[in-house]
């Protein structure tokens, strides 16, 4: 889908084709042939096909070719099935003139947002590189909302996994549960550090771009700001990764250490029952001479000795300190 917008009033308005002369952004979403023809033609630049968007490699996302600069970012967007992480897509900002064109193969809420304050005269949007910087920080600002959540429910997951003692936390405390868990919030923090690593590559890009291209110093002030604003996201995600690296291990160490207590409670009870076992074994040997056998007391001798024989174990073990 081909969608144009012109800059007028210090705001976005949508157009139909042509590509007219104050048109600022052109937005190609999952593309036809024919469309990338068209902008091609239009712009006299190449459009990218997915395959080279996909490429991991710096010089083929961050290049200058035929009068344009084209930047690729790798940015999160919801999945249509509910209760499913994020999903990257990689999304190409091609800087042609004073003209932006974008292409993408998913709907990242950061664009719809953004559209809908440049809609609203709420941000600077009048050439193609102050709509880029807009784009920037929207997708920005939709990060550190995410980092904020993720760090929200590492704190709730530290919470459960430490409250309670023995048997307590035993009782309160799904182990599968909290795995799954950290597993879910440590595959969106390895997302969101993807999506923030070429967001910073993209804007020290951008920033050697503008300076060259002598754009307005209130946009590479903008694009500074930005750059710092990723970085310290960057570093917060690091920071979340060691914690749930950390969880995880503290999950892990729970489930031995009961595990461990289990087994230490089945020993224990194996060796404080194999006396009164040895003694009830004896006392039920089938042999004509056994004195205790014609005793009036022979069978309360017996019972006692199997109670005080199971007793005395499970009281040094407890001295000990191994229960």
């Amino acid at each position: 889908m081909l969608t144009l917008y012109d800059a007028a009033d210090s705001a976005l308005t949508r157009r139909s084709e042509p590509i007219g002369e104050k048109t600022v952004w052109v937005d190609l979403l999952n593309p036809t042939k024919e469309e990338d023809v068209l902008v091609e033609t239009a712009l006299g630049i190449a459009v990218p096909t997915r395959e080279e968007m996909d490429e991991i490699e710096a010089s083929s996302r961050l290049y200058h070719e035929g009068g344009g600069h084209y930047m690729t970012a790798v940015v999160l967007h919801q999945s249509l099935v509910p209760n499913e992480p994020p999903i990257s897509t990689p999304v190409t900002f091609i800087l042609a003139g004073q003209r932006l064109v974008t292409v993408r193969y998913a709907e990242p809420r950061a664009f719809q947002l953004f559209v809908q304050r440049a809609q609203k005269k709420d941000t600077a949007c009048m050439t193609g590189t102050a709509v880029l910087v807009g784009l920037l920080e929207a997708i920005i600002d939709r990060e550190a909302d995410r980092v904020e959540r993720v760090t929200g429910e590492v704190d709730k997951l530290s919470q459960t996994i430490f409250r309670g003692k023995g048997g307590e936390r035993t009782r309160t405390l799904r182990f599968d549960v909290n795995i799954k868990a950290i597993g879910r919030e440590g595959e969106l923090t390895s997302r969101s550090r993807e999506c923030l690593l070429t967001l910073d590559r993209l804007l020290t890009y951008l920033g050697h771009v503008l300076t060259e291209r002598g754009d307005d110093k209130q946009l590479r002030a903008r694009v500074k700001t930005a750059t710092r604003d990723v970085r310290s996201l960057a570093d917060h995600i690091g920071y979340l990764s060691s914690k749930i690296t950390f969880l995880l291990d503290a999950t892990l160490g729970m489930i031995n250490n009961e595990q461990n207590t289990i087994i230490k409670t089945f020993s224990v009870l194996a060796v404080a029952l194999m006396p009164p076992t040895l003694v009830g074994t004896i006392y039920g040997m089938n042999f004509k001479h056994m004195p205790e056998l014609d005793w009036t007391w022979g069978y309360p001798m017996a019972l006692g000795f199997m109670v005080l024989s199971a007793v005395l174990p499970w009281i040094y073990f407890k001295r000990k300190g191994w229960l």
